[in-house]
């Protein structure tokens, strides 16, 4: 699978963003969406604010945040954490979830025709897109992930048919 630190880190500020946010609110108690500056979120995930302010442009584009500018000002979620998929992140900062080699508009990933192996990293890649497709901000931020990962179900037999009386 090709998620590079641009999709990884586009889901860490996610995150300390919503825990951050839920934090603010709590502390005014008057419900209110107190913004999350970025040098704050950077600071705390060690990640490059430069680098965040590029990632948060597109967040904020794909309409998973929203930005205030001027003293206090900062960013704050869209929509509730439970409202925002994993995946919906990582396709915002336009990282594709693919496992397989080929390349978009290419016949196919060995010399032109699909290799042997192609089906199944195709399958691989929409299994970590289904996962994170159905895993929330909320979910990572309440630590509610670990155990989701569930082996296929096994393949469905044809019913007998019972001969004709």
């Amino acid at each position: 699978m090709r998620l590079s630190t641009r999709g990884r880190y586009a889901v860490m500020a996610m995150v300390e963003l919503a825990t951050r946010q839920a934090a603010h609110n709590a502390q005014l108690r008057r419900g209110g969406h107190c913004p999350v500056s970025l040098a704050e979120i950077a600071q705390a995930q060690q990640l490059s604010l430069a680098y965040l302010e590029q990632l948060f442009g597109h967040l904020r584009r794909a309409g998973l945040v929203c930005s205030a500018r001027g003293p206090g000002g900062g960013y704050r979620l869209a929509r509730a954490p439970a409202a925002i998929a994993v995946a919906e992140i990582v396709e915002a900062v336009d990282e594709k979830l693919k496992a397989t080699r080929c390349e978009e508009g290419m016949a196919g990933c060995l010399a032109g025709q699909k290799c042997l192996t192609h089906d199944l990293w195709q399958e691989l890649g929409e299994q970590i897109r289904l996962f994170l497709a159905h895993v929330t901000l909320a979910d990572v931020c309440c630590g509610g992930i670990a155990g989701r990962a569930a082996p296929p179900l096994p393949p469905r037999l044809p019913e007998p048919v019972s001969p004709a009386e």
